[in-house]
Formats: C-alpha cells, sequence, structure tokens
C-alpha cells in the first residue's frame, strides 16, 4: 500500500534521509525505531507530503506523493497524522475538533459528521468530554482525541510520530491501547515510536534506523529480541537502560 524508494533528504547542507526504502502492506504495523535525529519522524512527514523529498518516489497505493501536484490535499485524507503535540484546536470543543475535517474537507453533512464522531469518541473512551475543550483535557486525553480526528476522515492509514512522548508516564498506557485495538481492526499504521514494549507486541515489523539510513530491519522478536548490527544493540541498550546488560535478547524475550 505504501511504497518509499530511496528517498534522499536534506535540510541545507544537513541530509537526514540517505536513500530509505520501505514497503508497508494493507493492514500491517510498522515500527520504526532509532536514536533522535536519525530521520523517523521525517519519513513519515515526507509519506504524507509535510515535507518535500530530494530523490526518490513515494507511492500510496501507486499514487505518487508530491507536494505540488493538485491531488495532494485528497492523498493527505487518505493517510492520516497523529502528532507528538496532538495539534487540536484550542477554541473549539473535543467533538467541533473531530467534525471539522470530514464537514470542512469531505463535505460531509454536520449531523452526521457529528453521530460518527460520537461513535468514534465512544471507541477511545471520551464520549462522555465531547464538549470539552482541550485545555480542560488531560494529555492523554487530548491525544486519544487526536487519533479519533485523524479516524474520522476514514484513512486507510495512519502515521503516528512518537504519540506518547509528551504523555506523562502514567497516561501512556490509555493512548496505546486505543493504537492496540486499531491494530487488531487492521489499520495500516506507521508507528515512531520509543515504546519497546508496544513494538515488540503489535508490530508486524521494526526498522531500525540510524543517521538518515534503515540499518536493521525485520520481525519484531528478531529486531528487538536478537538484533544483529552493533549500533541496534547499543541503541536498545541504552533504551531499555543499564540492567540490559550485555544480552539484549535476555530482557525483551519473556
Amino acid at each position: 500500500m505504501i511504497e518509499v524508494k530511496q528517498i534522499h533528504k536534506s535540510f541545507g547542507q544537513h541530509e537526514v534521509l540517505k536513500g530509505v526504502s520501505l514497503q508497508v502492506a494493507q493492514g500491517e504495523v510498522v515500527c520504526l525505531i532509532g536514536p533522535s535525529g536519525s530521520g523517523k519522524s521525517t519519513v513519515l512527514r515526507c509519506i504524507n507530503g509535510l515535507e518535500t523529498y530530494d530523490r526518490g518516489d513515494i507511492l500510496i497505493d501507486a499514487q505518487r506523493v508530491d507536494v505540488r501536484s493538485p491531488s495532494i490535499h485528497q492523498l493527505r485524507t487518505r493517510v492520516g497524522m497523529v502528532f507528538q503535540r496532538f495539534n487540536l484546536f484550542p477554541h473549539r470543543s473535543v467533538i467541533e475538533n473531530v467534525i471539522e475535517g470530514p464537514i470542512y474537507v469531505n463535505r460531509i453533512a454536520p449531523e452526521v459528521a457529528r453521530k460518527a464522531a460520537m461513535v468514534l469518541l465512544d471507541k477511545v473512551g471520551l464520549a462522555q468530554r465531547c464538549d470539552a475543550y482541550p485545555s480542560q483535557l488531560s494529555g492523554g486525553q487530548q491525544q486519544r482525541v487526536a487519533i479519533a480526528r485523524a479516524l474520522a476522515m476514514q484513512p486507510q492509514a495512519i502515521l503516528f510520530d512518537e504519540p506518547t512522548s509528551a504523555l506523562d508516564p502514567e497516561l501512556v498506557g490509555e493512548v496505546l491501547a486505543v493504537m492496540r485495538t486499531l491494530a487488531a481492526e487492521g489499520m495500516t499504521m506507521i508507528v515512531v515510536t520509543h515504546e519497546m514494549g508496544f513494538a515488540r507486541e503489535v508490530a508486524d515489523r521494526v526498522c531500525f534506523l540510524h543517521d538518515g539510513a534503515i540499518l536493521e530491519e525485520g520481525s519484531a522478536s528478531m529486531v528487538l529480541g536478537t538484533p544483529q548490527h552493533g549500533r541496534t544493540k547499543d541503541f536498545l541498550r541504552r533504551v531499555l537502560g543499564p540492567q540490559a546488560g550485555a544480552s539484549t535478547s535476555s530482557i525483551l524475550t519473556p
């Protein structure tokens, strides 16, 4: 469904992506892991047309992602994105945030959009807060609203850019629970995350990025349990803490 073919991206003299290639099938969950600055978020932003790429190709159902194309807005409705910082409209209520896209982009009748939004808010456990404003919600609740907003556009895939990184630790679980449900329902997802437990449980594949390139790719059990590349091992030891010791697999394998 999503094909990333040897994309390169530079910001000034700094090359952020150095020939990244990735294929994601419909219904597949792929987690991108790696240190900060490795290019993970830039890959997502290029897929969604929020960043241009210098060379290579990105295809969604064989349609090329090109920010200069008149079809880019229609393409973005098919691939939703959930950001680190929620990006909710602070002056609009929860339900108004969710129905904004369907009404003004997809031209859905307001009453139809509102009914569908209530179903989605119930799905993420926030139907009872539909009239609240973002400032009245916890970070975890705001992120669940952001997920409902992305789902309201009925996307074929959703990109998650470190969706729990801005949350207090006790709020992480409620967001990951919603994402687990989406994965179980067959939603195509690319997730940039530092939550190794989530990646191990949900991901069909894990890609380890370092310095703008994918150094290791495979099943979650392989990459997280028995990594082959030395840089992957170092990263996992740092993420897991000193208790990981010399063996990554001993920590990640029950």
